[in-house]
């Protein structure tokens, strides 16, 4: 089996799989798996370990398997099931017929630790959580047997039975793994394998009490289902000879190689499940999808696209050693592919009326405006102009500065689409002397934006007009943290740095009339503003929502620039 586009620099696990297929290692098949623990909603690290595992089955002509190990009902939800499997498509994968569940293997799982108390390799303990605990030992000490690990086979057949049957207690036995308790790894200190809990599963219900441990499940899980490749983050490193002590033991008939990678840390935000949970039940945000969370759901509903969340999971590629991705390349991603994609609006956030005291009080023209300067195939929208119309405030300045182009008493700017227009005077309110409304001339030989006469000027403004905007609310987000690393002080409290400046909420923004009903995660650029998506969850025809997605500043492409110059 030949990789699809061979490569000259291919990363560190691909460089292993290629040499397995060369050795016609696993008969020259490759399949993988992503395998999520259905206990919350998948973040952008995930995002990197899908892309990673279906990729590399889809460039080496193999297969990637779906499996969800869910062997703690305590946590996991359906909902969360099927919110993952949301995200996976969403992203652009699919796993055919290859959906699985851990608890789809309990019975089998089952079998094997009978094999290993059979093979005097497994035993019933009942010693306390906290007495396992101080039994294990350090990293300096070596942790001490338990009293129980002694127990004849029969006895810790016996018990493991009852412990199914439901005759104890949560917390009264656990079955341990007979290894060595003076083992310099702590994961081969006698790692518990099973414990007691009475607890419905989301899928099983109440048919079993016991459930396996995350260690055990997962490589016997690999083995069931002919995984060649169990690719892995750097935090399971040590569990590796764990991974094989049971396959070994065991002696399953496929034995998948554990490979790990270095897992994405996103500057800004949290990647810790526990972490977003607790942002979530606190109320610091709106919930999972909230489009300021690093979530697949929130990215989705911010306005982030597949193929930028791909592109940016290609661009970090994976290695060994852990490091802070700058947000501002995903950002980056964003941009490259929105410009691409998403039809040139005109939107105003602050508006400032303008009226054009030489424009005829009843005319409305129609102007013709692209939705895509270099892709013509994308068409265009009438634009309507009319006497009164809104610009955005930072456009206007009564005492401008050196180097501000845009509209300023007796200057002359263009607008978009439309004429020049001539700021002549300025109405203030009487109480605050703050200003309200511009009077303006345009000059009708200007239509389209360009001086028949030849004369330039240097400031293009966009508008909307009065009578016909519709009026949206726009909710700007920002990073969610004010530091880039919100852990790395171990002693401080993560949301003690969250941004209270992460979201910014305005309320009727007029926008033009073409985006009237607008569908939910439709993408628009708001010309000079950035790039903007219909709310999925709380926009309607009768109330738009847009959300930012990102601003069309891009500070990576200028680090891009030096970086080649």
């Amino acid at each position: 089996m030949a990789r699809k586009e061979p490569s000259a620099s291919i990363d560190f696990i691909r460089a292993i799989i290629e040499e397995d297929l060369r050795a016609n290692k696993h008969g020259g098949r490759v399949v993988t798996r992503f395998p999520p623990e259905p206990n919350g909603y998948l973040h952008i690290g995930h995002a990197k370990s899908i892309c990673l595992n279906f990729g590399i089955a889809q460039e080496y002509n193999g297969i990637c398997n779906l499996r969800f190990d869910d062997t703690n009902p305590i946590k996991e939800t359906t909902e969360y099931v099927e919110s993952i499997k949301e995200d996976v498509r969403w992203i652009g994968y699919d796993w055919g017929d290859r959906l699985y569940f851990a608890s789809d293997y309990f019975e089998q799982l089952y079998d094997y630790a009978v094999q290993l108390i059979k093979r005097g390799k497994a035993y019933v303990d009942s010693l306390s959580q906290e007495e396992i605990r101080d039994y294990r030992g350090t990293l300096t000490a070596p942790g001490k047997n338990s009293p129980y690990r002694n127990r004849s086979i029969e006895d810790n057949l016996d018990l493991f039975e009852r412990m199914r049957a439901g005759e104890f207690e949560d917390g009264t036995h656990v079955l341990r793994a007979k290894i060595d308790m003076s083992h310099p790894n702590l994961n081969m200190r006698d790692p518990v394998i099973y414990r007691i809990r009475h607890v419905t599963h989301h899928r099983t219900g109440d048919r079993w009490c016991i459930y396996p441990m995350y260690d055990f499940t997962h490589c016997l899980s690999d083995a069931i289902e002919g995984i060649t490749h169990s690719i892995c983050t750097q935090e399971y490193e040590d569990h590796r000879p764990l991974y094989d002590w049971f396959l070994d033991e065991l002696n399953t008939p496929c034995h998948p190689k554990q490979i790990e990678f270095a897992r994405l840390n996103l500057s800004y935000t949290v990647m810790s499940k526990r972490k977003l949970s607790k942002l979530v039940e606190g109320g610091h945000v709106s919930g999972w999808d909230d489009p300021r969370m690093p979530t697949i759901s929130g990215m989705r509903r911010r306005g982030y696209t597949p193929a930028a969340i791909r592109n940016f999971c290609d661009r970090i590629g994976v290695a060994k050693r852990e490091s802070i991705v700058d947000m501002a390349l995903l950002e980056h991603c964003v941009r490259e592919d929105l410009n691409r994609i998403a039809p040139r609006v005109m939107g105003v956030l602050r508006p400032l009326r303008v009226v054009i005291d030489n424009y005829p009080q009843d005319l409305v023209e129609e102007l013709d405006a692209p939705y895509h300067p270099e892709d013509p195939g994308m068409g265009s929208r009438k634009v309507p102009f009319s006497k009164v119309l809104y610009i955005e405030q930072d456009d206007f300045m009564e005492k401008p500065p050196r180097k501000f182009f845009r509209l300023a008493p007796g200057r002359e700017v263009r607008l978009r689409y439309a004429y020049y227009i001539k700021c002549e005077r300025l109405i203030r309110d009487e109480k605050t002397g703050e200003i309200v409304e511009i009077h303006c001339s345009y000059d009708p030989q200007t239509k389209g934006g360009w001086s028949k006469d030849g004369r330039k000027v240097k400031g293009t403004l966009h508008w909307v007009s009065a009578a016909h905007a519709i009026p949206a609310e726009i909710r700007l987000y920002d990073r969610l943290f004010t530091v880039e690393n919100p852990t790395a002080e171990k002693d401080s409290e993560f949301t003690n740095y969250l941004n209270p400046e992460s979201l910014k909420v305005l309320k009727n923004c007029p926008v033009e009339p073409s985006l009237g009903g607008a569908s939910g995660g439709s993408h628009y650029q708001f010309e000079r503003l950035g790039y903007f998506c219909v709310d999925s969850k709380d926009s309607s025809n009768d109330a738009l929502v847009f959300n930012r997605c990102v601003t069309l500043r891009d500070t990576w492409a200028k680090i891009l620039k030096k970086q080649q110059a």
